[in-house]
């Protein structure tokens, strides 16, 4: 009898934290203004990896082996091809993790499919862990586009 209710609990226990990641995958979060110190490092990163200063980013890793980095793939081309025509269209810029991985360790990726949104001068704006949903990275975007594009 004991069994079962060990059985039982870890259930609910599993059921519940599955619930709690489902829930906050893809969700976009909006990231404070990071401290500018080290910001020589990583804007040589960032420049190396292909970020154009001035120009509003997409910035997503991935991998041969990740299975949702081509839903991410897709979800973020047809969303910047929307984009396109606005005063400061995103680039949308895709990285393997395995081929930058100091790059990855200076932005904390932590898992895959993960996308940055970065703001004309290089700073992150907003971070998604998971496969984004595309009104949420419309969104995203459309606030970096228009609000720093036209200042």
């Amino acid at each position: 009898m004991i069994t079962l209710g060990v059985l039982a609990v870890a259930l609910v226990a599993a059921i519940g934290i599955g619930i709690l990641v489902r829930r906050n995958e893809g969700r976009v979060r909006e990231l404070a203004p990071a401290p500018s110190a080290p910001e020589s490092a990583r804007a040589a990163l960032l420049a190396a990896a292909g970020v154009i200063p001035g120009r509003p980013t997409v910035l997503h890793f991935s991998a041969d082996w990740c299975g949702p980095c081509a839903a991410v793939r897709r979800v973020v081309a047809s969303v910047v091809a929307e984009l396109a025509g606005t005063p400061a269209p995103p680039l949308d810029l895709e990285l393997d993790i395995d081929a930058n991985p100091d790059l990855a360790r200076e932005l904390n990726v932590l898992s895959l499919p993960t996308t940055f949104i970065l703001d004309p001068n290089g700073q992150e704006k907003f971070r998604i862990a998971g496969v984004p949903k595309s009104a949420d990275l419309r969104r995203s975007l459309a606030s970096v586009t228009v609000s720093e594009g036209s200042e």
